[in-house]
């Protein structure tokens, strides 16, 4: 059985060079998403949420290996976008007013029927506390930018400045939300080697 790499396939979106700003044009892609906010170092929603996405994922990554069709594929990391009323608080220590959608990039294949039996799944084995805060949507960001950045995740404001002059510099605005995709697991990595993604979409 052949397995799906779709970190692979979409190359220039999750394998991006270190350091480098590029501009990039973002294919529609569907999600598990959950909502919430507060800090999310702290915030039991937060982690709830994840704990949620990551039982859904590899529910319906197995349920898909042992259908007929046969599909396999590796689980994507987990995404969020990142807002507050006052963006202003981006720059800032406290975290609470921060705003978030936790989020798992799903296969394009996979079905609303798919996602509801992998519902009916986790709920009889775990149901977890954020299960049915979970949605699967499409998210649209088309034109943005994007890095690498390496290191811990209180240190990437510079680096989200320069992101910024960039789109500026190309003659362009910032539109939607702030995104960042985690290629590190924070708790097996040390703060200076973490791999985070990050992209703002613009128009």
């Amino acid at each position: 059985m052949e397995k799906l790499d779709l970190k692979k396939k979409w190359k220039h979106l999750y394998q991006p060079v270190a350091g480098t700003i590029a501009a990039v044009d973002v294919p529609p892609f569907n999600y598990l998403m959950v909502d919430g906010e507060g800090d999310p170092n702290t915030a039991l929603a937060f982690e709830q949420a994840v704990e949620a996405l990551y039982s859904l994922s590899y529910t319906l990554k197995f349920s898909l290996k042992k259908s007929p069709s046969a599909v396999d594929y590796g689980v994507m990391p987990l995404e969020g976008l990142w807002w507050a009323d006052d963006p202003k608080v981006f720059f800032e220590t406290d975290k609470s007013m921060w705003k978030w959608t936790a989020m798992i990039l799903q296969p394009d294949f996979i079905s609303n029927a798919q996602v509801e039996a992998a519902f009916g799944e986790v709920r009889r084995k775990k149901n977890p506390a954020a299960l049915d805060l979970v949605r699967l949507e499409t998210l649209e960001e088309g034109p943005s930018a994007q890095t690498l950045y390496l290191g811990p995740f209180s240190e990437e404001a510079p680096t989200i400045q320069r992101m910024h002059d960039f789109i500026s510099a190309s003659g362009k605005e910032l539109y939607g939300k702030h995104h960042e995709i985690y290629l590190s697991d924070p708790r097996r990595t040390a703060a200076e080697k973490l791999k985070t993604i990050l992209r703002q979409p613009m128009r």
